[in-house]
């Protein structure tokens, strides 16, 4: 079975003053829309407009129901949305995550935590997510599910989500959004980061969203 492939690029409005974010499906290419210094952040969009999680069942990799909104309980939760599959930019995002991740200090590392929404659940299995996750920390949280489910969710977070069409090898392609969401103890999302953010600036960017709310 050929490897999927990407789609066309995805644009996502900012808010009401940030411009428009450019969201590519794997394969794709995008161009960080984001200044640096806004609000003391390096890299991070910060939303006008908070997007509003939605309290939807998908599964964990150990079979549980978690919801986005019920079971994030740590005061900061990085999502991205992705599948296995992916020949490029997933792997990028999540080194990228994985090494933001040792960049930071034991208290804040505490109060994070990164999760995996597949945006291939026909293939990417519990196991299959497990195993794929382990490779860049065994701590990330993947999710899986009804692929129509998970559409939903991802556009409420305003990641596009689409299977796309049968490829003449017997394969499909596999297009979303590249965003990296940001979740806080509100079940909100004030702030995304683009796919091109490097591991320095998300470890940054974590540390003062944790310093300047409290957490």
């Amino acid at each position: 079975m050929a490897e999927p492939r990407s789609g066309h690029p995805w644009l996502l409005a900012v808010g009401l003053t940030v411009g428009l974010l450019l969201l590519a499906g794997c394969g794709g290419s995008a161009d960080s829309a984001t200044g640096e210094g806004e609000g003391g952040y390096t890299a991070a969009a910060v939303l006008d407009q908070p997007y509003t999680v939605p309290d939807t069942a998908l599964t964990d990799t150990g079979g549980q129901r978690y919801s986005l909104a019920a079971d994030t309980d740590k005061p900061l939760t990085l999502v991205f949305f992705g599948y296995t599959r992916c020949p490029d930019i997933c792997h990028v995002v999540m080194g990228s995550l994985a090494s933001a991740m040792t960049r930071l200090d034991e208290a804040d590392r505490q109060q994070v935590d990164v999760v995996f929404v597949t945006t291939d659940p026909a293939r990417d299995d519990e196991a299959t997510l497990r195993d794929y996750l382990d490779r860049f920390d065994p701590s990330f949280i993947g999710l899986t599910g009804d692929l129509d489910t998970i559409v939903d969710v991802g556009a409420d977070l305003a990641v596009a989500v689409d299977q796309g069409d049968k490829l003449p090898s017997g394969g499909y392609e596999v297009t979303h959004g590249t965003s990296v969401a940001a979740i806080d103890a509100d079940d909100e999302v004030p702030m995304i980061w683009t796919q091109d953010t490097s591991a320095e600036q998300f470890a940054a960017d974590v540390h003062h969203y944790l310093s300047t709310t409290g957490s």
